[in-house]
């Protein structure tokens, strides 16, 4: 009986490892941004200090970043889709690398809020297109499954990592040195970029050069980004935030138009169709706008109620970073690919709700153990919720899409955490005005008004697990790899 040789494997090995290594970059890149976005907040008083900003202006060195950041996501993640990914990510963390350095020689107000402009434009040209990559890279469900537990392992690093890391810096060394560490990180990243990330070719800008769109998307989000930031300081019904808000939805009402008009939009509204796009994007903005209760609420809370230092209040939040990170990485994908992203994103949601229902009661002399170490135990919940929303928001986005999808994301992400610091610091700040206008002390005020930010945030959630119950739907597994693939095959870098 003749027997026929068994044909040849693929050599999947030198591809699968340029995969990983591929993802390392990508993971690295956001790992980058979130440790920016955190390390600042923690320098901002010695920044002051140096070089002599007023209260009003220092808010603007975390400002600038998001409005530019933010205002940005949508276009370049587009234009990621049209000139290549690649490129477009290897711009975006020159430009962010430069800009770092910029903002750690800086002399003056003026010249560090310009670095941190630059830096928010460089992070939005490489944040916008890494889901899209990523995507592409890992098409069957159960290795994407476990590269986005990774990837999302990294945000929860760093912003861990950020709030420990800038007290030390500052503390050790000064504050120049929180800008200077993306130095060697971004010169690697830029390095190793070159040689893993396929070099796909884009559609061309003549498949969506919507420059009036463009213009129209752009300054919109950026307007509407300025004009949540500055509620705190102007009011929600001041005429600055009436007016600017009412120009800012003009302008994104135009730029919808534009898109249903235009022979090659921007943005294509088809992708507005998936169910799981539209969903998973709204799901985001409420989950994110009620974690942001979480971590700047918490942390003022730490400060002014217990009388924390910022060093202490980064060990304090560790163990929420420590629980997110490891059930992100060794956990989700797991629960992902046996019960669904959708069941796992609402049992994430209630573990969210379970700890923001928690803080609702922290009192004025809270024990860090009984009181605050439940909170972030809970918090975990973020480590199941964060890696199931981005394989919903991305489960329908085609090849060619990909990047408009991934910007997409980010901005709803940072729209959600925007509305979440200006929604909940408000309101927190009012309550707190009058109950000491009622005669309470401080610290009774303070925590009162907390209490209410955390209420709010635990109504965000409900609404969240409303609208994963009754919009999201679980994506078909044999579809999913499929839709998300490249249109022809992607060609793998060989690694030296």
């Amino acid at each position: 009986m003749s027997h026929t040789a068994p044909s040849p494997q693929p050599p999947r090995t030198v591809a699968s490892r340029s995969r990983w290594l591929a993802l390392i970059v990508l993971s690295a890149a956001m790992l980058m941004t979130i440790l920016d976005g955190s390390i600042v907040t923690v320098a901002m008083p010695a920044i002051q200090r140096d070089l002599g900003f007023s209260p009003a202006g220092l808010s603007w060195t975390v400002n600038a970043y998001l409005i530019a950041f933010g205002g940005l996501l949508l276009l370049a993640g587009r234009l990621g889709d049209l000139i290549g990914r690649k490129t477009m990510f290897l711009a975006g963390n020159t430009v962010f690398t430069a800009a770092s350095l910029l903002a750690g020689v800086s002399t003056g107000p003026g010249m560090l809020i310009t670095a941190r402009f630059l830096q928010g434009i460089g992070s939005a040209m490489a944040s916008a297109v890494v889901l899209g990559i990523l995507v592409t890279l890992f098409t069957e469900p159960g290795e994407r499954a476990k590269a986005i537990g990774i990837f999302s392992f990294t945000g929860a690093a760093g912003a861990s990592i950020g709030q420990v890391l800038g007290g030390v810096l500052t503390d050790a060394l000064n504050w120049h040195w929180i800008f200077f560490i993306n130095l060697p990180i971004g010169l690697a990243t830029i390095a190793l970029a070159i040689r893993v990330l396929p070099g796909e070719r884009g559609a061309g800008l003549a498949a969506g050069a919507d420059v009036i769109g463009a213009i129209l998307v752009t300054g919109g989000l950026m307007l509407g980004i300025y004009t949540v930031v500055e509620i705190e300081r102007y009011g929600w019904l001041a005429a600055h935030t009436l007016g600017l808000g009412a120009v800012s939805l003009a302008l994104l009402a135009a730029f919808v138009v534009r898109q249903a008009t235009a022979r090659t939009p921007l943005m294509p509204l088809r992708i507005f169709r998936s169910r799981n796009v539209s969903g998973a994007n709204l799901v985001q903005m409420l989950t994110l706008s009620a974690m942001f209760a979480f971590q700047i609420i918490v942390a003022l809370y730490m400060q002014k109620v217990l009388g924390y230092g910022a060093l202490d209040t980064g060990l304090a939040m560790l163990p929420a970073a420590v629980a997110i990170g490891g059930v992100s990485l060794f956990v989700s994908a797991r629960l992902n690919t046996r019960f669904g992203e959708r069941a796992v994103l609402l049992a994430g949601l209630v573990l969210l709700l379970g700890a923001m229902g928690w803080l609702t009661r922290v009192p004025v002399n809270a024990d860090y153990v009984t009181d605050l170490l439940p909170v972030m135990l809970l918090i975990a919940g973020g480590g199941l919720v964060l890696p199931a929303l981005t394989t919903l928001g991305m489960s329908s986005a085609k090849a060619d899409d990909a990047g408009l999808a991934s910007g997409l994301f980010n901005t709803t992400q940072q729209i959600g955490m925007a509305v979440g610091v200006a929604v909940l610091s408000t309101l927190a700040a009012s309550r707190t005005e009058e109950l000491l206008s009622a005669g309470d002390n401080e610290a009774s005020a303070l925590t009162g008004g907390y209490h209410l930010a955390f209420g709010i945030a635990a109504a965000l959630l409900v609404a969240a697990f409303t609208v994963t119950l009754t919009v999201l739907r679980q994506p078909r597994r044999d579809t999913t790899a499929q839709d998300a693939a490249p249109a022809e095959p992607v060609a793998q870098p060989e690694i030296a």
